[in-house]
């Protein structure tokens, strides 16, 4: 492991989605949870998390735990909400973190959470790029495709392109290793 004593959680997964679905019922909001769970465990396997893989996969099914009832306070009535429920300190930073710079000063320090800052928007740019196909399949994503939709600020126009910039800044990766790693990631697990 590379930075720090490994994180783990008291949160099965089964756990965090009972928390996650008491706040959440869209359709598309769990399916966008569920992606960024999915993409943040990838993640800590590829980069020597793997032990912590259920603690990655945890922050990334809870990280918009907030969002459809308070759009408005995302990433902080998560802080609120999370505590009442007991969640960890840790998990619930980590889980505001990805609101830094837009609703929050919670920077991103630890690998896991500048991953999850970075791949949230990007996970929604390649669902939208993945609905264009006519395949309607992840396995058919490919950087040059992905790249001439993310140049388009009107596709997808809610993903902001500055925050997946500034994720791969954060992670040290230029933009198109941040894009092909995450789209190796999702067609992991994508049917």
């Amino acid at each position: 492991m590379a930075e720090e004593q490994k994180r783990t959680t008291h949160l099965t997964r089964d756990e965090a989605w009972v928390l996650l679905t008491r706040y959440n019922k869209d359709a598309f909001h769990l399916h966008h949870a569920e992606t960024v769970e999915r993409t943040m465990r990838c993640f800590a396997r590829e980069l020597g998390y793997g032990e912590e893989e259920d603690y990655w996969g945890i922050v990334g099914l809870l990280h918009d735990i907030d969002f459809e009832q308070w759009p408005q306070e995302h990433c902080s009535k998560s802080r609120t909400l999370l505590k009442e429920l007991g969640v960890e300190d840790s998990i619930n930073r980590a889980v505001a973190s990805h609101g830094y710079g837009i609703v929050n000063d919670i920077a991103p320090e630890h690998l896991m959470e500048k991953v999850l800052f970075a791949v949230d928007e990007l996970t929604g740019l390649l669902g939208a790029v993945v609905l264009m196909y006519p395949s309607k399949s992840a396995k058919d994503l490919n950087l040059k495709s992905v790249k001439k939709k993310f140049k388009d600020k009107k596709f997808a126009a809610g993903c902001s392109r500055d925050v997946i910039r500034r994720g791969a800044e954060q992670l040290g990766w230029s933009l198109d290793e941040l894009i092909e790693r995450t789209i190796s990631a999702v067609q992991s697990f994508s049917p």
